[in-house]
């Protein structure tokens, strides 16, 4: 694993799944999003059978929806993390994680403060350094650079890469690494920078697997709580905790995730009781669009 920030020639390591970066004007745009009919829909799949999700699903919070985009997209079609104060969507079986780091209770929390004392006892001898780069700067192989083997694990496509870099043109990127003392790259933990809500949102952390037993994955959020705290934002967003235990160590405040689903009731998702149709939404809440006014 190289330690630099952006290794050498990582353009060059890439499989065809990452090298085609989208070069299409934008027809639509949100505040932090831009889509056009063709790059909107990520392809996903529940075994053998194919959905789709969006661009931003992968790695971005609280991705917003229009009509227009609803209607061009391609069925079964689900979006996860809509804003919670938005009309769209159901609550899902799932919350985001917010550390109130804010807060002087937090740090003075016995138990928190005891793990987060063990933590630094372990990772005392490696280096931190903490970068803030512009997302307009950013690009899909430099992201790519900073989280690969993450992507791979978690199947995360290069159109969902595409679609960070699209959600951060107008914000700020934090990138936190953590060095050995031999020089190995030990873990790399990218956030994103939410002035408006008052918060640094977690996208995806790296670590490097022979550090396991050093707890990296939590020292990323350690090293990223602080961070927010020390430059003033209320909350660290640790997204979703639903199947991440170790995040609870830092979870002060739960917020609801908002989701959609539009599907015929007829199709092989629908049909399937073990598919994420029905393991985040009831049958009731299929093609629900608005919140408060059914569909």
């Amino acid at each position: 694993m190289n330690s630099d920030f952006y290794p050498p020639g990582a353009e060059a390591h890439q499989s065809a799944r990452w090298a085609h970066p989208s070069n299409e004007k934008p027809s639509q745009t949100l505040k932090h999003q831009s889509w056009t009919a063709d790059n909107l829909c990520v392809e996903s799949f529940h075994e053998e059978t194919q959905y789709y999700t969006s661009r931003w699903d992968g790695l971005c919070p609280y991705i917003d929806v229009t009509p227009e985009m609803l209607a061009v997209a391609r069925k079964p079609f689900i979006v996860y993390a809509l804003p919670p104060e938005g009309n769209y969507g159901v609550p899902i079986n799932d919350k985001y994680g917010l550390a109130h780091t804010g807060s002087d209770d937090f740090w003075s929390d016995q138990r928190r403060a005891r793990k987060f004392k063990e933590l630094d006892q372990l990772n005392k001898r490696f280096s931190v350094t903490e970068q803030v780069i512009a997302g307009k700067a950013m690009t899909s192989e430099q992201v790519f650079a900073l989280g690969s083997e993450h992507f791979d694990a978690y199947e995360i496509h290069a159109q969902e890469i595409e679609g960070f870099v699209d959600y951060v043109r107008n914000l700020d990127v934090l990138v936190l690494q953590v060095h050995a003392d031999n020089g190995d790259l030990v873990l790399s933990d990218v956030s994103i920078i939410l002035q408006e809500r008052d918060q640094v949102y977690g996208s995806f952390c790296q670590w490097n697997t022979h550090y396991k037993n050093r707890s990296p994955g939590i020292y990323a959020c350690l090293l990223a709580a602080r961070w927010t705290a020390k430059h003033g934002f209320k909350y660290y967003n640790l997204g979703p905790v639903g199947d991440y235990g170790y995040k609870s160590l830092f979870v002060t405040d739960f917020e609801p995730i908002y989701g959609l689903a539009l599907t015929s009731p007829e199709h092989a998702l629908a049909l399937d009781p073990t598919s994420p149709l029905h393991t985040d939404f009831k049958p009731s809440e299929w093609n629900q669009i608005y919140r408060n006014s059914g569909t």
